[in-house]
């Protein structure tokens, strides 16, 4: 294989599919001209089959359009985006208590408020990368107000406990959230309380949720890792588990190429992809249980197309940082399955669910959950890794 050649293409690839095919479809079919804010509920064609909002992806959408400006080109039309999707949640998607709502509708009445911190999380990187791309250090101090309103929510009490006080345990989704949210404040402001919280989340990752035993990131454990031996105890997401990956390289990345926690990451890939990749069929599967009892989620066999996504990404970045052939092979296989089977060449965009074998479960393009975040990402995020190499070559 030209590593050269390789990389071109698909640096052009995700350049090309993003500026033609994914933002254009979200901001044809998407964007809310008269109230603000993004539309995620569409069909094959883009249709509106739900005029309800997800806060998620309010924050989401905001993200990805400043993160393409900052990475990709430099197009006035995906900053208004962003502005217009923020101003939406700003004015919309907060409580009187501070926390945010989950769904509300088009014109921001509230619906629903659940007992997560996810629409904050997304609000916040949002913040963040515009005041990246704007040099507005008002929502650099809002990003950050938003992480430490997230810290104040998960550490006093606020939000009511998933179970009562007979099962003590913590979930892997907010311990790698959390990096994240952390490390895209971390580039337009300074505090300690973000590194805080990266070291909190890096010493439970490595002390409580990987588990040897299994070679598996555990989605659910004890308060200080005790192995919970139930349905959910046991639960693999090997999609989330990549995504924790790739977050590690980048904070690797930022702290002067540390070793230990780059290896850190590539053990947790490297476990999750054998859990994940499915050899009769190809591509990610949604979730295994670490003893290979039968797992209790319906889509378990299902093949969503978040994790692929972020498989493409972990795989391309442990190339990078390696130079390990091996990630580089993956990197193909993974791409070659993904391409052939979620690209809806008709109608534009992707689809989301698949059945195990690659075939089309249902043809929407979006839903609340669904939406303008994770493909644009990792095409934004490829390009970059792509164009990096490529520099170094």
């Amino acid at each position: 294989m030209d590593k050269r050649i390789y990389l071109n293409y698909w640096a052009d690839s995700y350049k090309t599919d993003l500026e033609n095919n994914i933002l254009p479809f979200w901001l044809k079919h998407g964007l809310d001209q008269k109230h603000g804010g993004v539309y995620t509920c569409v069909d094959r064609e883009g249709n509106l089959i739900d005029t309800t909002k997800s806060v998620w992806f309010q924050g989401r959408f905001a993200f990805v359009c400043c993160f393409a400006y900052n990475h990709v080109a430099k197009k006035q039309e995906w900053l208004d985006a962003a502005k217009s999707t923020l101003l939406f949640i700003e004015e919309h998607c907060f409580d009187k208590d501070g926390r945010m709502y989950f769904e509300v509708t088009e014109d921001g009445t509230p619906l629903r408020k659940r007992r997560y911190v996810f629409s904050e999380s997304f609000a916040a990187i949002a913040m963040a990368e515009y005041a990246l791309a704007t040099g507005d250090k008002t929502y650099a101090e809002k990003a950050l107000k938003l992480f430490k309103d997230m810290r104040r929510f998960l550490s006093t009490g606020v939000l009511e406990p998933k179970y009562l006080p007979t099962l003590q345990a913590q979930g892997h989704s907010i311990t790698m959230i959390m990096i994240n949210v952390a490390t895209c404040v971390k580039k337009v402001i300074s505090d300690p309380e973000l590194d805080q919280q990266i070291d909190e989340s890096l010493f439970a990752l490595k002390n409580y949720f990987m588990h040897d035993e299994f070679k598996a990131l555990l989605e659910m454990v004890g308060p200080k890792g005790e192995f919970i031996d139930t349905i959910n105890g046991r639960t693999i997401n090997p999609g989330h588990c990549i995504e924790t990956s790739w977050f590690l390289f980048d904070v690797a990345k930022d702290r002067g190429m540390d070793q230990k926690l780059i290896d850190m990451a590539l053990t947790i890939l490297d476990w999750s992809w054998e859990w994940g990749w499915d050899k009769e069929f190809g591509g990610i599967i949604n979730f295994k249980d670490c003893k290979n009892l039968p797992p209790q989620d319906y889509s378990q066999d299902m093949k969503f197309w978040w994790p692929q996504t972020e498989a493409i990404i972990a795989n391309l970045y442990a190339y990078k940082l390696t130079g390990d052939e091996k990630y580089l092979k993956r990197h193909k296989m993974i791409s070659d399955w993904t391409y052939a089977h979620f690209p809806d060449h008709e109608c534009g965009e992707w689809y989301g669910y698949l059945h195990r074998d690659g075939s089309v479960a249902q043809p929407a393009k979006g839903n609340l959950f669904k939406g303008p975040f994770h493909i644009p990402r990792m095409m934004i995020k490829g390009y970059a890794l792509c164009e990096e190499m490529l520099a170094g070559i």
